[in-house]
């Protein structure tokens, strides 16, 4: 079982940076990939970024490729999203995901539907 708290959501102007991080409880953090998700009001849940276990790679969508970078510390079982020049269109719930199974193909990491433990989501609002 992991426990995932997000933090670090708030009011950001449009170009500013925001910083989310996801604590997560339990001994073997460091064999879950993780993953951030985001909901919009009316829209369905979308896939934002993630990472392996021992953080050699990530993954982004490509709405964010290039803005934001995920990261983890697994001597500190956490994992970070750094939004870099947020638009307006990012305003959404946050939501980190750790996934208990293996991801076979690159593929697994984009798909919420495999993602086993969740948080309780963090509000990210962009607006000047």
């Amino acid at each position: 079982q992991v426990q995932l708290v997000e933090s670090g959501g708030g009011l950001v102007q449009p170009g500013g940076s925001l910083r989310l991080s996801c604590a997560a409880s339990g001994r073997t953090f460091s064999t879950y990939p993780m993953g951030w998700f985001r909901q919009a009001p009316g829209k369905e849940r979308e896939f934002v970024a993630a990472i392996s276990t021992g953080a050699g790679r990530t993954y982004y969508a490509e709405s964010v490729k290039g803005r934001f970078t995920i990261s983890r510390e697994n001597a500190k079982n956490t994992v970070a999203l750094q939004m870099n020049s947020p638009k307006p269109e990012d305003t959404a719930v946050y939501y980190c995901a750790a996934m208990s199974g293996t991801p076979y193909t690159s593929s697994y990491y984009y798909t919420g539907a495999l993602y086993d433990y969740w948080g309780q989501g963090t509000q990210v609002i962009v607006s000047s």
